[in-house]
This record gives C-alpha cells, sequence and structure tokens, in this order.
C-alpha cells in the first residue's frame, strides 16, 4: 500500500511539472516585427585609455555606442569577411554597409557633419544562423576611438546611426547624446 501510494505521488509530482511545462513554452509566441528593422539609443559610453610605449600607444578615448534593434526576419548582419558579390551589392545600393555612423561635432554653436573613412562601410557579424528565420532583438555595440593627437581639441560630439539588413531595408535613424571627445589639430 505504502509503495503505491509513493508511486502514485510521484506520477502526479512529474505530471505536474510536465504540464507546467507545457503551459508555459505554450504561452511564448514570437513577437511581430516588421522586416524593415527599428533601432532605438541605448547608451552612450567613454574609457579613457592611458598611453603606452611604442607606435600607436598613444592616450585615446574608447567609445561604446549601444543601441537597441528588432528584426521581423532576422536577416541582420553578414559572414564576415564578406563575399566580393555582397560587397558589390552594398556599393551599388549607396555605398555604406550594414551600420552607418555620422559624427557631428559642436563648433561655433552650430553641429557640423565629420567625414571620417573609417564609418564609410561598417558592418556587423550575422546575428542568426544561416537560413533561420524568425524575429530577433537585441543590442549592438559600436565601438569608436579618438586619438590624443600631440595637437588636440575636445569637442561635444553626437551621432547619428542607422543600420540595414541583407535584403537593403534601412532602418530608422536615431541620434545619440552628446558626449565631448578629442579631435586631433592639423
Amino acid at each position: 500500500m505504502l509503495q503505491t501510494r509513493t508511486f502514485n505521488w510521484v506520477v502526479l509530482r512529474y505530471a505536474f511539472i510536465l504540464s507546467l511545462s507545457l503551459t508555459v513554452t505554450a504561452c511564448f509566441t514570437e513577437p511581430q516585427y516588421s522586416n524593415v528593422p527599428q533601432i532605438e539609443f541605448k547608451g552612450l559610453s567613454r574609457y579613457t585609455l592611458e598611453g603606452g610605449s611604442g607606435v600607436g600607444q598613444q592616450k585615446r578615448d574608447s567609445l561604446v555606442i549601444t543601441i537597441g534593434f528588432k528584426d521581423g526576419d532576422g536577416d541582420l548582419g553578414n559572414n564576415i569577411p564578406l563575399s566580393s558579390l555582397d560587397s558589390g551589392r552594398y556599393t551599388q545600393a549607396g555605398g555604406w554597409g550594414n551600420y552607418r555612423i555620422t559624427a557631428y561635432r559642436l563648433e561655433n554653436d552650430q553641429y557640423q557633419a565629420i567625414t571620417s573613412g573609417e564609418n564609410t562601410t561598417l558592418y556587423f557579424p550575422q546575428l542568426s544562423r544561416e537560413g533561420q528565420k524568425g524575429a530577433i532583438e537585441g543590442s549592438l555595440d559600436l565601438h569608436q576611438i579618438y586619438h590624443y593627437g600631440t595637437s588636440y581639441k575636445n569637442y561635444v560630439t553626437k551621432y547619428r546611426i542607422q543600420i540595414r539588413d541583407r535584403n537593403l531595408h534601412v532602418s530608422n535613424e536615431i541620434e545619440t547624446d552628446t558626449i565631448t571627445v578629442p579631435y586631433s589639430i592639423r
């Protein structure tokens, strides 16, 4: 009798756990996002890296810009290095990668766009498995380095950012908060 009662208790416990697990997983529905990526500004951080010895080891600021993203079909990012076919597609579609960032620095009470070869063709790695379709969301960190040259000036700076997916759908444009970073004076 005791053995039957113990067996029933064990069966009931496992049945409860199984039904609870099924209930929890059945409640999950995949989010319905647009196939055009949507982004939002999450944060901006600056870290000063002290200089070391040797060439290229001068004092510099490392800037991290964090954005949040949502995409309905999960086709964000690229396999890196890019194939020549993919590189050509991006070149023909405006000449920028899957990450476009424009810096604006405050000069004479007006923000001026700063052109930089480093920010022309930026890519981030593929964010979903090859062939896997479905909604994804998360955060991306973009790192920018600003060197303190022998002559530099600090400027208040802000950024405008867009991303695009492998189907060349372009996201909304966001603007970051402002931050002060050094620019070399030439």
